[in-house]
């Protein structure tokens, strides 16, 4: 009798729990909306960055072929001049003065060569005389000829048009035969960002390929280029190789600019390439993306080898294969095989 009244008393209960069963049943097989993308393949590769600094193609050292006092310095740092412009001179007192002499003592030798000469026609002098003062007139005059040419080289003039980019010496200071006194920026051969590159890196840049320059001055105005030099040794104190990047763009902009470079190596193979928001629980090249199924009605989990950033997408290496399109809104929130309906 009391298993009779238990078991009508828990009829109700039970077809209660029964019906908030069947009536929740359908609230967690809901479709989660989402929104997909294709996967695309391009032929990308692996971008190689590193800092650098801009400045001229040609950078000019200037100096004095001989030593002395420097007399005067006419430019500043900064300050453009033209191809042919007077920059700086030794003081001229004492390579005048030498000047002068040489002269001198060429004329006096070229007299005696004549006189000699007179006197040999007349019998008076040897031929062993007259060829004496042959080799002194030359000697003479080869001594003149070197006296000049130091006295032009004391004098330092814009082998071309640029911009003075360092000055090094002050009037009245003692220079050194050959040391830098001036450095010219000359801007006949362009603009060039110079950046130094580790070995496994300078490997897989080749002449030509495009660059993208940032510098952080100038934040908002990336400059595109071409990698027109690579070195073919390595810097013995660094042991990286330097890669110089043309920059049509960077007129006007001042030497020794700071900034980043982003050059894109020429791809070998396509890759697949999905938007940054499709990737899920990245670690390292490890991550997940949902793709669709073939119903697109259900979310399928894939584990993918990512590759690297381009843009604002992601290079998946492997664990594509066959997918045309992957989730990227409401993808989190997905387990593999849920149900989902997908959002234009």
């Amino acid at each position: 009798m009391n298993r009779v009244a238990c078991a009508s008393l828990l009829l109700p209960l039970l077809a209660g729990c029964s019906r908030a069963r069947s009536e929740s049943a359908p609230a967690s097989a809901a479709a989660v909306p989402v929104r997909v993308a294709p996967v695309t393949q391009a032929a990308v590769s692996r971008p190689v960055i590193a800092t650098g600094t801009l400045g001229p193609k040609e950078e000019v050292p200037l100096s004095f072929k001989i030593g002395g006092v420097v007399g005067r310095v006419l430019v500043d740092e900064g300050q453009s001049v033209r191809a042919g412009d007077t920059l700086a001179s030794l003081d001229l007192s004492e390579i005048d003065a030498a000047v002068t002499r040489a002269r001198s003592a060429a004329e006096k030798a070229a007299r005696d060569l004549a006189r000699a000469q007179r006197l040999y026609a007349d019998t008076v002098a040897t031929l062993e005389q007259v060829q004496d003062a042959q080799t002194g007139r030359d000697v003479a005059a080869a001594e003149l000829e070197s006296a000049e040419f130091n006295r032009r080289y004391a004098v330092i003039v814009a082998p071309a048009a640029g911009v003075i980019l360092r000055r090094a010496a002050e009037p009245g200071e003692l220079a050194q035969a050959g040391s830098p006194i001036l450095t010219l920026g000359s801007q006949a051969r362009g603009i060039v960002f110079r950046a130094a590159l580790a070995d496994r890196d300078a490997v897989r840049v080749a002449l030509g390929d495009r660059a993208d320059v940032r510098f952080d001055a100038l934040p908002d105005r990336p400059l595109a280029g071409t990698v027109t030099e690579i070195a073919a040794a390595a810097d013995p104190a660094t042991g990286t190789y330097r890669v110089e990047v043309a920059l049509p763009g960077a007129t006007g902009l001042a030497s020794g600019l700071v900034g980043k470079v982003e050059i894109r190596p020429r791809a070998v193979r396509p890759v697949a390439l999905v938007p940054v928001e499709a990737v899920l629980e990245a670690d390292g090249t490890r991550a997940t993306v949902f793709a669709l199924s073939p119903d697109e009605r259900h979310a399928v989990r894939r584990e993918v080898t990512i590759g690297f950033l381009d843009g604002d997408r992601v290079t998946v290496l492997a664990g594509l294969d066959g997918a045309r399109t992957v989730i990227t809104d409401g993808a989190a929130y997905l387990n593999d095989g849920s149900a989902v309906r997908v959002r234009p």
